[in-house]
């Protein structure tokens, strides 16, 4: 029964944008030592607006931001672009529409006992506290029974079970074609909760391999402040350059970059565009890139998943503090909500997939009469007078983004590998995309970075490989040698 805790949880498909169209190889135990290392950021020397860098990070997200950590410590010079007027890329906090922290991009953090950000956040001031675990469900107007919540758990697991079974064969196939069959009533809610729920798309377009790749992700905890606040904390004293999107890269004869205002030169380059903006051809790669990652992009397209934040006053639910409602659905005309975020008034309508995307086509003010319209009919009242402020989400539409989070489509379950390969040890990928256990989520972007950037400071010669000083550290004499067994005897 663990487990509809587990596929409930989202990350970076938990996403939005603003009311307008637009929007202003190292090991895991190295990976996290330096982490904790950089809690706090060494001084940095003035970072020119163009010429030449050690280091240029295309993208101001969770990778970009880890990426630049990791490059200051080293104390190489680099340049950190964001094509947008603010930082975080997916994981941004608004606190002035409802007057209190709304993450219009990630919320969750996973496994928070290994999750680089929560482990980072101690050292912020921010706190952060464990997320419920579990959700409850609606059967039309009311609450479901036990034996109904009981029949939906069981459904879950058997589907999320079915479909890692599928995962062993020899062929991928797409993840709706392992649901077990005699799912009955139950199917149409399972497809939400496994498809675009938790992966942003439909079943039908997700690869069966690449979802049970996914890992664990029963345990998470929530900022109070906001989950974007703790990345823009984090961020603190980095020198990025806002508003300054990346044309072009020149990747083969020498290594430079093209802005809508200059050109600057590298030893290496980090790219944490999501793989919409690089599908899309905005950043231009000059000569163009192999096959390979071209295919990448398109296999790790981003599905779609938006928020409509709801001021709901006095609790007309009578819901707990962050209470994860679903509903027994008939059709994918269906959502989810999480009720009274961090104990306030604020409630969150979550849409997603193939409807979720037609929902958001239509403009913001249908989808905010969705919400209302979806509220009312599963908890029988209505709620038009109670209803405050309000703020709907247009992801798929914000122009350096352009959808939510990845999901490698049926027969390209190795889209992951071939996007972290690096482009001729001078240009690394980073991402959610580039992730193959944690994609979707705010830690796999960031630990995506931060390899990127060690890699990369490799290439350059600024770091030496693990090892490398043991492999040609000169041996010690013999004489000594026996001396030192001695004293171990003794």
């Amino acid at each position: 029964m663990k487990f509809a805790a587990r596929c409930a949880f989202r990350q970076f498909s938990d996403i939005a944008i603003n009311n307008s169209d637009t929007m202003p190889t190292l090991s895991r135990r190295s990976f996290l030592a330096a982490a904790g290392a950089l809690t706090a950021l060494p001084a940095l020397g003035a970072v020119p607006a163009s010429g030449d860098v050690d280091i240029i990070i295309v993208g101001a997200g969770a990778a970009g931001i880890a990426a630049a950590r990791r490059v200051a410590a080293a104390g190489q010079r680099f340049a950190l672009l964001e094509a947008a007027d603010h930082i975080g890329g997916r994981c941004v906090t608004d606190t002035e529409t409802f007057g209190v922290p709304f993450d219009l991009g990630a919320h969750w953090l996973y496994t928070p006992a290994s999750d680089p950000l929560a482990k980072l956040a101690g050292g912020t001031g921010l706190d952060l506290y464990a997320a419920p675990r579990g959700q409850k469900l609606r059967v039309g107007p009311r609450a479901a029974r036990e034996g109904e919540l009981e029949d939906f758990l069981a459904a879950l697991v058997r589907s999320n079970r079915a479909i890692r079974e599928a995962a062993r064969g020899k062929a991928d196939a797409a993840a709706a074609r392992a649901l077990p069959s005699n799912l009955r009533d139950w199917r149409q809610t399972v497809e939400f909760v496994l498809g675009p729920f938790h992966s942003s798309k439909d079943l039908t377009q997700i690869s069966a391999l690449d979802f049970s790749r996914s890992a664990e992700r029963e345990l998470a905890d929530f900022c109070r402040r906001g989950l974007g606040t703790l990345l823009a904390k984090l961020a603190a004293g980095l020198p990025v350059q806002r508003s300054r999107p990346v044309r072009s890269i020149e990747w083969l004869k020498t290594l430079q970059v093209e802005t809508d205002k200059d050109l600057l030169r590298a030893r290496a380059v980090i790219v944490t565009a999501s793989t919409g903006v690089l599908a899309s051809g905005k950043i231009k790669f000059v000569p163009e890139l192999p096959d390979r990652w071209r295919n990448a992009f398109a296999a790790l397209s981003l599905g779609s998943y938006d928020h409509i934040g709801l001021e709901l006053l006095g609790n007309p639910f009578g819901l707990q503090a962050d209470d994860l409602v679903f509903e027994k659905s008939s059709s994918n005309r269906t959502a989810a909500l999480l009720a009274r975020v961090s104990g306030t008034d604020l409630h969150v309508v979550s849409v997603g997939g193939a409807f979720g995307r037609e929902l958001s086509a239509q403009g913001r003010d249908a989808m905010a009469a969705f919400a209302v319209e979806w509220l009312a009919s599963i908890f029988g009242t209505d709620i038009k007078n109670k209803v405050g402020r309000s703020r709907a989400t247009r992801w798929d539409a914000e122009p350096w983004i352009l959808g939510a989070s990845s999901a490698a489509s049926p027969g390209n379950q190795d889209a992951r590998r071939a996007l972290t390969a690096p482009l001729r040890e001078r240009v690394w990928f980073a991402g959610e995309a580039a992730h193959e256990t944690l994609y979707g989520t705010v830690g796999g972007a960031w630990e995506s970075g931060a390899r990127a950037a060690e890699a990369a400071l490799r290439a350059i010669g600024a770091i030496k490989a693990p090892g490398v000083e043991k492999r040609h550290a000169k041996p010690e004499p013999r004489h000594q040698d026996r001396r030192r067994r001695r004293r171990r005897n003794e």
